[in-house]
Formats: structure tokens, sequence, C-alpha cells
């Protein structure tokens, strides 16, 4: 395995538990259950859970790109 091949795999890694974590992390448009039991209002205070939201919208379709290109880039290199 060539250094390259290293460095890539690493990055690779690095950018899918990104995603998962940044997926996972993103609120629903869904109220459900979680207004009955008063899960609606978070300790985050709504001003900090918006502005992560708009964070987590914006990078997880960049992340999402470069973790694309990457994974092309290594097919193409151990092609």
């Amino acid at each position: 395995m060539s250094p390259i091949e290293l460095t890539l795999g690493i990055i690779l890694v690095v950018f899918a538990v990104f995603l998962v974590v940044a997926v996972l992390l993103q609120s629903s448009n869904e109220q459900g259950i979680g207004v009955i039991a008063g899960a609606g209002s978070s300790f985050l205070g709504k001003d900090r859970s918006n502005r992560l939201d708009k964070l987590l919208n914006k990078l997880t379709p960049i992340i999402a790109g470069a973790f694309a290109v990457i994974v092309l880039v290594m097919y193409l290199i151990v092609a």
C-alpha cells in the first residue's frame, strides 16, 4: 500500500465518520412524540440549535461530494 493510498484511506474514514455524525445530529422536520415529553425545547436553546442545523446542512453535501471524489480517485489509483 503506497503512502497516497494510506493517506486517502484515512481521509475517507474521517469523512465517513463525519457524515454519519452529521446526519445523526441534524434535527428532523417531524415533531413526533418528543413534543409530548417536552423534548421540543432542548438545553441548547433554539438559536444555537438553528445555527448548528444550518452549519450541518451546508457542510454535509460538501463533505459527501468530497467523499465521492476521493472514492473515485482511490478507485483509479488502485485499478
